[in-house]
């Protein structure tokens, strides 16, 4: 399994091409159509709605994004796309509209978001549902997680699907996981066990050992999130490719 060259060398839109000065929400269909338009790829993101639904959105509560109060998980597909995403005029799509909405015409990079709470075992609803939406869809497209089961997941669900780990520093001061789980997931122990072909790593970690060794190995390396052309510079010594947000990335870089 490998990535077809476009995941290399086409920077990648972090949940789409987002501005909310601009009328462009995370993961909306504004930013998706922006990224679209000056022809980058994209990342986004998904979680599960209470009546089994892949919903593109990053956070688990709804507060930051939309000002309402609780959890994605609680509220049915039917409730969330009706709710406002702040900044814009939209409600939060699921993944079959958007899919419908990029149609192929530039390369999209699916994250799962972690459902267990832990990196655990305890997911599969999401990827079963992220799964049924992609079946028939002929773009361009990968899927990754953090959590490794779900990437293992995927790869039962969509063998044929280029997979990938999202990997960190899992500094304990920014990660609210036990530091055994935090110690485990930094060394990337995983990436062969999902037969992953790729990892989106933490641009401030690039030169962790680890990434070396797995770039040598064949490893597509990208990371996350560039934020200036001077970051975007120094990563680019390193990873083959770039998730990039609040600047314009370089084409053809």
């Amino acid at each position: 399994m490998t990535l077809n060259r476009d995941f290399y060398d086409v920077p990648l839109a972090h949940r789409a091409l987002h501005d909310v000065t601009d009328g462009r929400p995370e993961n909306s269909r504004a930013a998706i159509s922006a990224a679209i338009a000056e022809g980058y790829g994209i990342e986004i993101d998904v979680q599960l709605s209470a009546d089994g639904a892949a919903m593109v959105f990053h956070d688990y509560g709804l507060e930051r994004l939309t000002g309402e109060k609780g959890t994605v998980r609680l509220r049915p597909a039917g409730d969330l796309a009706q709710i406002p995403l702040l900044g814009g005029d939209e409600g939060i799509p699921d993944l079959k509209e958007v899919l419908d909405l990029v149609a192929g015409q530039v390369p999209l990079v699916i994250e799962l978001k972690d459902q267990d709470g832990g990196m655990g075992k305890s997911i599969g609803a999401l990827e079963r549902a992220t799964a049924e939406a992609v079946q028939g869809y002929d773009g361009l497209l990968a899927v990754m997680s953090f959590n490794p089961h779900s990437v293992a997941k995927m790869a039962e669900l969509l063998p044929d699907i280029p997979r990938g780990l999202v990997t960190s520093a899992y500094r304990y001061e920014d990660w609210p996981l036990p530091r055994a789980i935090c110690d485990h997931l930094r060394d990337i122990p995983d990436y062969d066990r999902v037969a992953a072909c790729f990892i989106s790593h933490e641009v401030d970690d690039l030169a962790a050992p680890r990434v070396a060794a797995l770039k040598d190995q064949g490893a597509m390396i990208c990371c996350w999130t560039v934020c200036s052309v001077t970051i975007e510079a120094e990563a680019r010594k390193i990873a083959h490719n770039i998730t990039f947000e609040g600047y314009r990335a370089a084409l053809g870089a």
